[in-house]
């Protein structure tokens, strides 16, 4: 499957890889600090306000994170426009993904405001769930700037401009702090609103870096022959909305299909005991943060990959999901062995009690395992999603999550089917298997993709453009 030229061509399109991977790496570390920041700080108030940042994420982001799959269909259209010359199309597509940010924020805003239903639903002490319900009712204003500014990001993300993206991250990271201590601990002059201060800081730090990427997309000079502005409001055209949607609904869908399965793991262990559920949690927290490795290596993948096929240069999109691939498994390779050989030491960050970090410390030889195959399906998946074949990625992860992973964690994990219950144990190996047969899906897929004759795949891309 990988295959490389002997001139060299793939240390070319690595180092174009890295070039537009480290941005996208670098902004994630900052949104994800910002999380980690509002946890620390609420903590400082009581244990109910930390614990309502937790409760108030699990509702949340799940929601939010299909909104945002919805607008990753921008980035692989645009370098598509990008690549092929068709420059003066990609400000339609970017006012058109306006209305889907509209449309979508409007079921999103009620669910997340009105979230109390579901806060009471699960039946928690009455000091927590309304500490819980007010949180998500202050996050919920930011509902709209965070997906506008996802919308823009995509503009230049499909630019393969991603420095912006990182910039603003880190200005949103550092505006944060100050203004979490102003709402969290209430200074100046402001009543002290604990938890419920974090929304409203978040909020506002979502307006604040949404009007920054506008300003920084109204200035920047390799835009201005896309003629964004001043007109950034059009009628909705139904036809690319259609368009856009195709590829956006199964992307969004797939988000939540991996997210949902971690959440269910998590709600299916509790009642294993707290030792069971920090353990499974400090593996969890340590594979999602090398995950964004690979992420960022996808996402620089569905990018490159695009301006390939819209310079009709199908060779040359293939050479770069080679590239990607191999740099995947490097990086894997790398971070698998950093895995294995601290993982002591990487549960001992977490707790200091030695029975959890037994227990965490064996988890992490499976998280260890599943990292070559998590970076295949990952970075397989941004290739496909340059190709806009969504819909089968969206299948793939249904069956190998759904159908393989969840039964086979469930049975081995917490029932004497296969003998004794593994506990957290069994739905890592769920985990492994789910992640190596997506892995062998999706490669099969590209391949599949590829082997197409380039003037029908062209053909059919310029179809749904």
């Amino acid at each position: 499957m990988l295959k490389f030229t002997a001139n060299g061509q793939h240390r070319i399109e690595m180092r174009q890889l890295i070039k537009i991977a480290l941005p996208i790496l670098i902004a994630q570390i900052a949104q994800s600090s910002m999380g980690m920041i509002d946890t620390i700080m609420a903590g400082r108030v009581s244990a109910a306000d930390m614990a309502a940042i937790s409760i108030g994420a699990s509702i949340w982001f799940p929601l939010v994170l299909f909104g945002h799959g919805l607008l990753l269909a921008l980035p692989p259209t645009i370098a598509y426009l990008n690549g092929s010359g068709q420059r003066k199309r990609i400000a339609h597509q970017v006012r058109q993904g306006i209305w889907i940010v509209l449309l979508i924020s409007i079921p999103l805003f009620a669910l997340i405001y009105n979230s109390y239903v579901i806060v009471d639903f699960m039946g928690m002490e009455p000091r927590l769930a309304t500490i819980s319900s007010q949180y998500l009712q202050a996050m919920a204003f930011g509902i709209v700037p965070y997906l506008l500014m996802i919308n823009f990001r995509g503009l230049n993300d499909g630019l393969a401009k991603t420095k912006p993206a990182m910039v603003i991250g880190f200005i949103g990271l550092l505006l944060n702090i100050p203004l979490n201590y102003i709402f969290i601990y209430g200074k100046l002059g402001l009543p002290a609103f604990g938890a419920v201060g974090c929304g409203i800081a978040t909020a506002l730090v979502n307006w604040l870096m949404m009007l920054m990427i506008l300003i920084y997309c109204y200035r920047a000079k390799n835009q201005k022959d896309l003629k964004l502005f001043p007109k950034l409001l059009e009628k909705p055209d139904w036809l690319t909305l259609r368009k856009l949607l195709n590829l956006g609904v199964p992307i969004a869908l797939t988000l939540c299909a991996e997210v949902t399965l971690f959440t269910i793991v998590s709600l299916l262990i509790a009642p294993l005991g707290a030792n069971v559920v920090a353990s499974h949690q400090i593996t969890l927290q340590t594979s999602s943060f090398i995950f964004m490795l690979p992420l960022s290596i996808s996402m620089a993948t569905t990018i490159l990959v695009g301006q390939r096929l819209g310079e009709q240069n199908v060779e040359g999109a293939k050479q770069v999901s080679y590239s990607a691939l191999g740099l995947g498994l490097i990086v894997a390779a790398a971070t698998a062995i950093l895995t294995l050989l601290f993982r002591s030491q990487i549960s001992q960050i977490f707790v200091s009690d030695q029975e959890v970090i037994a227990m965490a410390s064996f988890l992490l030889l499976f998280a260890a395992a599943y990292q070559i195959p998590d970076s295949i399906q990952v970075i397989a998946g941004g290739a496909l999603r340059a190709y806009k074949d969504t819909k089968a990625i969206l299948i793939i992860s249904l069956l190998c999550y759904w159908v393989i992973g969840m039964p086979v964690g469930y049975i081995s994990g917490l029932t004497d089917w296969l003998g004794t219950p593994l506990a957290a144990q069994g739905f890592w190996i769920g985990f492994v298997l789910c992640l190596t047969f997506a892995s062998v899906f999706l490669l099969l897929r590209l391949r599949q993709i590829q082997r197409i004759p380039a003037t029908a795949l062209l053909a059919h891309l310029e179809r749904i453009k």
